[in-house]
This record gives structure tokens, sequence and C-alpha cells, in this order.
């Protein structure tokens, strides 16, 4: 379910030391996409599919607003400040995507409320819930890793028309999907271009680096709950 772009073998960029940390365990999320596709009872596996990833979307605002405040209030140094720009301009870019998801579900007959009253799971709530004590307590620079990941890997276009074929639902069902898949190469881009700007010191790498890592570990175990309900 993710495109993997190469990293090159000179790491010389702050992108590419991350990028190629994330890709050494890449693969069994890489695996899960693949049983995700090729499952064979796709058509009741999917809804549940976009159910899980709402749960994560729903927060990215949230986590953005989040940390666009905390490094507002901290002293403003060469990290700080042009993180805080990147947020203001993110914020708007992500914000109402999780209401394209419910979208999408309600074309394929789940109501908004039902969707909404789910309790989402302990490995979810774990994902972002770290993210917000990364941000309080150490520094709002360490959700790049988390967005590193969740951007870095956009859906491939034709296995998502191997999704259409195999699960028979209309175009509605997959717009956020059509639409990452193209949105988030630019998006990667401004990402690692941030990352590639940024003085960090030791310990903000480090924290940036276990963001990603950990995220990575996360979504994979979530998917794989998810995988192992049917």
């Amino acid at each position: 379910m993710q495109r993997i772009v190469g990293v090159t073998p000179q790491l010389t960029t702050e992108s590419r030391r991350l990028r190629s940390k994330l890709e050494l365990i890449l693969p069994p999320l890489l695996a899960t996409g693949r049983q995700l596709v090729g499952h064979p009872e796709l058509r009741a596996l999917y809804p549940e599919f976009l159910i899980h990833t709402h749960s994560i979307i729903r927060a990215s605002v949230p986590l953005m607003e989040t940390a666009l405040a905390t490094a507002r209030a901290l002293p403003q140094d060469r990290v700080t400040g042009p993180l805080a720009e990147y947020f203001e301009q993110h914020i708007p870019e992500e914000r109402g995507h999780d209401d394209w998801l419910l979208e999408d579900l309600e074309s394929i007959g789940f109501a908004r409320d039902e969707v909404m009253g789910r309790v989402p799971s302990p490995t979810i709530a774990e994902l972002v819930g770290s993210q917000y004590y990364w941000i309080k307590h150490v520094h709002p620079v360490g959700l790049l890793g988390y967005i590193a990941l969740f951007e870095g890997y956009p859906p491939l276009p034709e296995e998502i028309d191997r999704m259409r074929a195999a699960t028979r639902y209309g175009p509605d069902a997959f717009r956020t999907l059509v639409l990452h898949a193209d949105l988030d190469t630019d998006h990667r881009q401004d990402l690692d271009d941030l990352l590639d700007s940024l003085p960090l010191t030791d310990q903000q790498r480090t924290l940036v680096s276990i963001s990603a890592l950990s995220s990575l570990l996360l979504i994979t175990r979530a998917r794989q709950e998810l995988l192992d309900r049917f």
C-alpha cells in the first residue's frame, strides 16, 4: 500500500538519514499492505480499513496544532521558528481529510455516527498519544518523524485500482486514497526540505528518529491487528 522512493547511498542530509532508517524496518508494513490488497474478504475488510485510517487521521490536525502552540511558546531559534512556519502552512493543507474519509464511508453505507461511535484500538491510542508526550515534554520537532512516515509512502494507484475491482465499490469510496496518492508526494518533499534545512541538535535528531521508527512499528502492529480480525 505504500510507494517507496529510493534513498541514495550517500547519506548526507537529515531526510536521507531518516528514510534510510525507516526503510530498514519498512518491509513488515509493506507486507500488511499486500495482505490487505489481496485479501479474499476485501469487500468486508475495506470499510474497516477506512475506519482504522480515520481513527489516525482525525488526530493529524490536533497534533500539529499542539506542536505549533508548543513551538511558539518556546524560545525562538533556528529550529522553532521554521518549525512553526511549517505547521502554520501544513495545518490548512491537512484540515478536513478526516471528513473525506467519513464521506467515503457514507458512500458505502456507513453512517458518521456509527464510525465516530467506535472506540479506536489501544495500539492507535499509543501511536497518537506518544506524539503528544514528545511534543509537550521533549520538543515539538519530534512530530516531524511521525509526519515523515505517514506522508512519506503514499498508496500506489495500481493497488487502489485493484481494490476497486475486488470490492466493486464505487469511486467515491476511494476518494481519500486517490487524493493522498497525489498530495503526499509533494508533502513528502516539503517535509524533507524542512528536515534538511534545520540545524538539529543530537537530542532533536534522536527524537525525530525515535518518533518515526516507533510510529512505523505501531502502525504495522495496528494494521496486523485489523487483518487478524478477518
